[in-house]
């Protein structure tokens, strides 16, 4: 597993995947129904953002973007999103997205990361945050509108780069 910043020329790799997971609308708190330049401008975050696929030998096989949570007050902690296609997950390529965001937050002098909106009903990925040294630090009940089982909660997870824990995470 090889994770590389992103390229423009990736997207006509990285769209498939992206789409694949909002138009399931399981996951992600975005439009199912978007247009793919309303992904690409989502997705393909502006520097001082960061952006990197996954490749399994050369194969673009999921893909990140990381920046500060909020600007301002708020821009010591970071957040981003991880998207593994269908085939790969399970594999490691998540759990490898994560530990290079912590190691990119933690090399930027984040003090955090902050995930503002995870679907209580996504265990494999809460558990893999867990994992890594996240906590679910609320829930906002009935936030997130899964197509098949209904209103399911919002987790906001979070990861201080600043105790001996979650500054190892990355690590693990």
């Amino acid at each position: 597993m090889r994770i590389r910043e992103y390229r423009d020329s990736d997207w006509p790799e990285v769209w498939p995947i992206v789409e694949q997971v909002i138009r399931a609308g399981d996951t992600f708190c975005y439009d199912p129904e978007q247009s793919e330049s309303e992904a690409r401008r989502l997705w393909v975050t502006p520097p001082p953002g960061h952006v990197v696929v996954a490749l399994d030998r050369e194969e673009l096989v999921g893909t990140a973007n990381m920046y500060a949570n909020r600007p301002g007050p708020g821009a010591h902690i970071a957040s981003g999103n991880f998207m593994v296609e269908q085939a790969s997950r399970g594999a490691g390529v998540g759990r490898a997205l994560v530990s290079y965001l912590l190691g990119w937050a933690r090399a930027s002098g984040f003090a955090g990361v902050q995930f503002n909106a995870v679907a209580a009903s996504n265990t494999p990925a809460v558990h893999l945050y867990e994992s890594l040294g996240f906590t679910v630090v609320g829930t906002v009940p009935g936030a997130f509108a899964h197509p098949s089982l209904g209103r399911v909660g919002l987790h906001v997870m979070f990861c201080d780069l600043t105790s001996g824990t979650g500054a190892t995470a990355g690590n693990r």
